[in-house]
């Protein structure tokens, strides 16, 4: 399921496509704001998204197969609740 296909399941539940839409947004802001303010979001039922360093490494390049460094960097995790783990039992 891709964003649009999102809002249109969200239209059909709830509203109009146009303020489903405005909600879906509203949520992808929401977490985005909730990581860079706190590095973590927690939705209940679905998941914890945090915010995590990855240490700088050695990595190669795969077309020309030389070594480079690999900055170190922050990245988006994410990891499933109980309630969406036992969906998939």
């Amino acid at each position: 399921m891709n964003k649009g296909e999102l809002v249109e399941y969200v239209s059909k539940k709830t509203c109009t496509k146009k303020e489903a839409a405005d909600a879906v947004d509203a949520v992808i802001d929401g977490i985005k704001t909730g990581l860079k303010k706190n590095g973590e979001v927690k939705l209940i039922g679905l998941g914890t998204f945090s915010v995590r360093k990855v240490q700088a490494r050695k990595g190669f390049n795969p077309q020309t197969g030389q070594s480079m460094k690999i900055a170190a960097h922050r990245r988006v995790k994410f990891k499933a609740g109980s309630e969406l783990k036992g969906m998939f039992k």
